[in-house]
């Protein structure tokens, strides 16, 4: 990777606490983004991997300039690029399909266009209030949503990097638990109210209002869907049997003649490999399955006589069952290696049943990490939903076109990680780090 040049030491930082967080996490997102990226070729930089993706460069300048707006401009600071520059890295101007084709910075520009935002914004952090009443700047909101916007898209990155076949990306990975076997189980969720969304100082308008809604008792399977679990279904003849799949769901699968989850291998008769990124191993059976669109959960979740969690009942999981809050399912504590596998650096997920420090209050396990969750639930406003600080961050996607995802992948960054947060994509999406659990109603 040429002009990436190195992460600048955090120096320290005047004013109180949210300013020594916004900082710290601002440089954990840029060292990940740079360290991903080390190493590729310019031709890899550049090239589109798939019509689903941005180039790589585009999207490091796009954080870039996206930095430039929210904490330079909208802060008084100085533009280091003319407004007309914006255009280009508009992700609502240009599909991802097409980006290739617009007249974007070579990576070398990117690269030091990245570090000189950076540059600016660590000193424009000296002059900004601690305290001030402005709602961008409120808890250091701003800085909050520009180091997860950046993480967010270090998620991306990855998963453009899984789809890309013309260079052997193998990164260094932190070596994953491996557990014991651990058996699928139900845990029941009894009924009542709880409250969803956060007030905190970080969550995204999507989150917000924290509100009241009641919940019937129900059964959550206490892990996710593993490979193993989803590879009876595929050869129980699953993507042949239209009885089991929503008919949008179904004509995709024709239309695409899908047989199984995106990257697995089949080798033979009960012969399965996968690829993940540049390798090529035997399917781990007891990790949790992924790739796999909305469509091939729902189907998968019919097929067993059961159904997928409408977000409501995944969140109530995820708080416990008795009422008190908590912003992860172990509690308030920031999470760790120890509590979920979370942050980029495996590449893969764990195991199910590898963290029992992050199960829930009522026992479930695995609810952060490892792999998105799709849910029944469309994804939309709650009730008293403001749009904050702008339309596009979430109201425009509001609708039945888009279900929503809980709980984070591998590849997510824990600031970016909470009971509250909400996902949302297509239900044809495959190339997300997307798996599931089911539900059943408990009467």
């Amino acid at each position: 990777m040429s002009g990436g040049g190195s992460v600048a030491r955090a120096r320290h930082v005047t004013g109180g606490p949210w300013k020594a967080r916004a900082l710290r996490e601002l440089e954990t997102a840029r060292a990940r983004t740079l360290g991903m990226l080390a190493g590729l070729p310019e031709p890899e930089l550049v090239r589109q991997h798939s019509p689903l993706m941005s180039p790589l460069v585009w999207d490091v300048a796009h954080v870039a300039n996206y930095e430039e707006q929210w904490l330079l401009r909208s802060l008084g600071g100085k533009a280091l690029t003319d407004p007309s520059f914006d255009a280009i890295y508009d992700a609502f101007q240009h599909p991802r399909r097409t980006r290739s084709q617009l007249p974007l910075l070579a990576p070398a520009e990117a690269f030091a266009y990245a570090a000189r935002v950076r540059e600016a914004v660590r000193e424009h952090l000296d002059t900004v209030p601690e305290d001030s009443p402005e709602p961008l700047l409120r808890d250091g909101f701003v800085f909050g949503m520009v180091a997860q916007h950046e993480q967010q898209h270090a998620e991306t990155l990855a998963a453009t990097l899984q789809l890309m076949t013309t260079f052997e990306y193998r990164p260094a990975a932190r070596e994953r638990p491996r557990p014991g076997a651990v058996p699928q189980h139900e845990v029941l969720i009894s009924g009542g109210p709880v409250s969803l969304g956060s007030d905190g100082a970080w969550a995204y308008d999507n989150e917000r209002p924290v509100h009241t809604v009641d919940v019937a008792p129900f059964f959550l399977d206490a892990h996710p869907v593993t490979n193993g679990d989803y590879l009876v279904f595929v050869e129980a003849g699953g993507y042949e049997d239209p009885r089991w799949w929503h008919p949008k769901g179904w004509a995709y699968v024709q239309a695409e003649r899908l047989a199984h989850p995106l990257f697995w291998l089949p080798q033979g008769q009960h012969v399965w490999l996968r690829r993940r990124f540049g390798w090529v191993e035997a399917l781990p059976k007891d990790e949790p399955v992924q790739h796999v669109s909305w469509y091939e959960a729902d189907a998968y979740a019919r097929w067993a006589g059961k159904r997928l969690p409408t977000e409501a009942e995944w969140e109530k999981a995820a708080v416990g069952s008795d009422g008190t809050p908590r912003e992860h399912p172990w509690g308030h504590t920031a999470p760790t290696a120890a509590h979920a596998n979370l942050g980029g650096d495996t590449w893969g997920p764990a195991p199910v049943g590898a963290f029992p420090e992050g199960r829930s209050a009522d026992g479930v396990w695995g609810l952060l990490g490892d792999v998105w969750e799709w849910t029944a639930s469309d994804f939309g406003g709650y009730a008293g939903f403001r749009a904050f600080p702008y339309r596009e961050y979430s109201e425009v996607f509001f609708g039945s076109d888009y279900k929503v995802l809980r709980g984070g992948a591998w590849a997510s960054a824990p600031v970016a990680v909470r009971n509250s947060f909400r996902n949302w994509d297509y239900p044809i999406r495959r190339q997300i780090f997307a798996g599931f659990r089911c539900a059943r109603d408990a009467n």
